[in-house]
C-alpha cells in the first residue's frame, strides 16, 4: 500500500521459466515488515516532490496501516491521491524510486528473501503484486530478481504523469483480475501457483491459487486463513514460530530472565557481551543436564536475542514440551536416521540472520566420559560454521547436574539449606581453522572447557554414587564396571 496511489505492468517475461508455477507475494506486511509509503515518500521528497501536495493525513494512514493493515476507507484515500502526481516527471520518479529501492532491499525480511530464493531455485516464476504504483515498485522489484510486477499504475503523456490511473486499481479483486491477466500472457497456472498477502482484501488471490499462505496476517485473514486451512507465517521468525500481538513468545517471556525466578539454583551468567547484539551465530555449550537449557535459555534472553535451539527427538515429541518447543522454532533431530535436515534447517536459521543454540556433544555424556576433562564433541557444529562462516559462541556450564541429574525424572526442587551453584560462562568467538571439522570440532569443544572452573579439568575417578547419576531412571547396568572403562567413552 502507498498513498501516493497505486494496472497491471507489461510482465517483464512472456514465458513462465519451466513449470507454468509462480509463486506472488505481496509487498507492504508481507515482504517487508511496514508500509513502503514513507520510504518512497522522502526519496520524492529528496527529488523535489511531494510538500504542500502530500496526501493529507498521510502519516497517520501509515501508521494505521503498519498496525491493522488495509481498510476500504484508507484504500479509498490512497486510489484518491494519484491526483497529487500530475505533471510529475516519470524520470525523476523513477530516480527517486531507485533511491527508494537501494534502502527498501535491506527491509526485506529474512524468512521472506529465503523463501523468494527457495522458489527461484525451484524454477518458479516470481510475481511481485502489490497495490502501490508500478513506477514506484518496479526497481525495488528487479534489484528482488522479480520476474513480473502487477502493480497500479499512473497514466502518464509526454513523460509526465497526468494524475489519473492507467487501467485498474490494483486492490481487492482487481489484483486477482490483473494477476490472470499476467498469468494468460506468461503462460503461469495459477492452480499450481504459491500465493503470499497480509491483508484479508487478497483473499480472492488467496483463494485462486494451489498454495495459500497468509503472512503476518491482519485480524481478518487470520480468521479466514483458520477456517480454510491456509499456513500462517510470519517472515521475520521460522516457519511454525507463534507470535501474539506481533511478537514472539521468547520476546514476551524475556523479562522474566531474571536469577530470583529460579528458587532451587543460585544461577550466575557471565560474559553476556560475547553474544552478538545483532546477526547470525552459533551458541555452543556443554550438556551436563535437563536443566542446561533452562539456563542457556535465560542467557540468551538476558541478551535481549530469541534463539533456534537444536534438540533431539524425543523432546519434540512429547506433548506438552514438544509444541512449545516448535512455537519457539527449535529445530529437531533425530539422531536414527543420520538425516542432514536439521543441519540444513540450523543453516537457513542462521542465513536469517539468527542465534542458533547447540550442544556439539549431543547428548550428556554418561558414565565416566561426563567426568572426563577432555570433552568429545560430534562434528555438526563445526560443519555448520563452515558451511556459513557463522561465528561460534562458546559457553560453559557448570553445576546444572546438581539441580536436575541425569537419574532423576525432575528436577530437585527442595528449598532447604544452600541452593546449588550454577555458572554460565560466555567465551568470546572461537578461533576456527576453517577447513577439517575435526580439527574445529576440537577447537570448540576445547574453548567450552576453558570456560569451566578448575576442577573441571581435573581427572579422578568418579565414586559409583556419582557415576549412578549420569544415567537415566531405570538403568539396568552396573555402574562399579564402568569404572574400568576408557575415560572419555559413550555407552
Amino acid at each position: 500500500m502507498c498513498p501516493t496511489d497505486p494496472d497491471t505492468s507489461p510482465p517483464r517475461r512472456q514465458t513462465a521459466r519451466r513449470s507454468g508455477e509462480a509463486a506472488i507475494f505481496d509487498l507492504d506486511r508481507t515482504l517487508v515488515a511496514r508500509s513502503t509509503g514513507t520510504v518512497f515518500q522522502r526519496h520524492l521528497r529528496a527529488h523535489g516532490f511531494g510538500g504542500e501536495r502530500d496526501l493529507p493525513g498521510a502519516a497517520t494512514l501509515y501508521s494505521f496501516f503498519n498496525r491493522v493493515g488495509e481498510s476500504g476507507l484508507t484504500m479509498r484515500l490512497v486510489r484518491m491521491g494519484v491526483r497529487a502526481v500530475r505533471g510529475w516527471s516519470a524520470k525523476a520518479v523513477t530516480a527517486a524510486a531507485n533511491d527508494a529501492a537501494d534502502e527498501l532491499v535491506a527491509d526485506v525480511l529474512p524468512y521472506a528473501a529465503l523463501t523468494v530464493e527457495d522458489h527461484r531455485a525451484h524454477g518458479r516464476d516470481l510475481v511481485l503484486a502489490t497495490t502501490s504504483p508500478h513506477a514506484l515498485v518496479a526497481p525495488l522489484a528487479e534489484r528482488l530478481g522479480f520476474d513480473h510486477v502487477v502493480a497500479t499504475r499512473w497514466e502518464e503523456h509526454d513523460g509526465a504523469f497526468t494524475g489519473a490511473l492507467d487501467g485498474r486499481f490494483v486492490w481487492g479483486r482487481g489484483k486477482l483480475l490483473a494477476v490472470r491477466e499476467l498469468a494468460a500472457e506468461a503462460g503461469i497456472r495459477l492452480d499450481r501457483s504459491w500465493a503470499y498477502s497480509d491483508s484479508y482484501y487478497d483473499a480472492p488471490l488467496l483463494a485462486a491459487v494451489a498454495h495459500a499462505t497468509a503472512v503476518n496476517p491482519d485480524g481478518r485473514l487470520a480468521v479466514l486463513a483458520r477456517l480454510q486451512g491456509w499456513p500462517v507465517r510470519h517472515f521475520d521468525v521460522p516457519e511454525g514460530v507463534v507470535k501474539i500481538a506481533g511478537r514472539e513468545i521468547q520476546a514476551w517471556l524475556r523479562p522474566l530472565a531474571i536469577e530470583a525466578m529460579i528458587p532451587n539454583a543460585r544461577v550466575e551468567i557471565t560474559g553476556l557481551d560475547n553474544i552478538p547484539a545483532a546477526g547470525p551465530a552459533i551458541l555452543a555449550f556443554n550438556h551436563r543436564s535437563y536443566f542446561d537449557i533452562s539456563v542457556v535459555g535465560m542467557a540468551v534472553a538476558k541478551s535481549g536475542r530469541s534463539a533456534r535451539g537444536i534438540g533431539k527427538k524425543e523432546v519434540f515429541d512429547a506433548p506438552l514440551i514438544g509444541p512449545v518447543m516448535r512455537a519457539f522454532g527449535g529445530i529437531r533431530v533425530d539422531r536414527g536416521t543420520g538425516s542432514d535436515e536439521p543441519l540444513q534447517a540450523a543453516e537457513v536459521a542462521l542465513r536469517a540472520g539468527e542465534l542458533v543454540i547447540i550442544a556439539p556433544q549431543g547428548t550428556i555424556p554418561r558414565g565416566p566420559a561426563f567426568f572426563d576433562p577432555e570433552m568429545k564433541g560430534r562434528w555438526g557444529t563445526a560443519r555448520l560454521a563452515q558451511r556459513t562462516g557463522t561465528p561460534v559462541i562458546p559457553m560453559g556450564l557448570w553445576g546444572t547436574e546438581e539441580v536436575w541429574p541425569r537419574n532423576q525424572r525432575l528436577p530437585s526442587m527442595s528449598l532447604d539449606g544452600p541452593r546449588p551453584v550454577v555458572t554460565a560462562t560466555i567465551g568470546p568467538p572461537v578461533e576456527l581453522g576453517g577447513s577439517d571439522v575435526d580439527d574445529d570440532t576440537r577447537r570448540i569443544m576445547t574453548a567450552i572447557a576453558d570456560l569451566l572452573p578448575a576442577e573441571a579439568r581435573q581427572r579422578r575417578v568418579p565414586t559409583d554414587e556419582e557415576l549412578a547419576r549420569t544415567y537415566p531412571p531405570g538403568y539396568s547396568g552396573e555402574p562399579g564396571r564402568e569404572r574400568d572403562r576408557r575415560p572419555g567413552t559413550n555407552t
